[in-house]
């Protein structure tokens, strides 16, 4: 009898996880004056990885102040996105992963480097 309480702790412990466990996995691209895709669509309540990429030649970032204010995430990822600034940061070839629970509505995104909004670098995110 004492076995049987083993066998259902190694029995659970080998369960796979199935990818309704895991959070989405978005990746969005910094490039020189550009966001792919520059309008995200995300479910709200959904915990979401958003793995951000800096494929430009230089330093770019991802500012979405009210977008990160309004979202649930631990204090690491916190961390990652300035805490109240909302911005990922990135140098040329870097990446970031940042997981977080939206919540529901229309928010703007841009690069605060000077000149780049100017040039492109805006886009949305929608979550519903």
């Amino acid at each position: 009898m004492r076995i049987l309480p083993l066998v259902l702790s190694a029995l659970a412990l080998s369960v796979p996880v199935t990818a309704a466990e895991a959070p989405a996995r978005v990746t969005v691209t910094l490039a020189n004056f550009s966001f792919t895709p520059d309008d995200l669509h995300l479910h709200a309540g959904e915990a979401v990885t958003i793995h951000f990429v800096n494929e430009g030649s230089g330093g770019h970032d991802f500012t979405a102040e009210e977008f990160f204010a309004a979202a649930t995430m631990d204090a690491a990822n916190r961390a990652r996105v300035g805490g109240t600034k909302g911005r990922v940061s990135l140098g040329k070839g870097e990446s970031s992963d940042v997981t977080l629970v939206p919540k529901a509505g229309t928010y703007k995104v841009h690069c605060s480097h000077f000149g780049h909004t100017a040039l492109g670098m805006t886009g949305k995110i929608t979550v519903d």
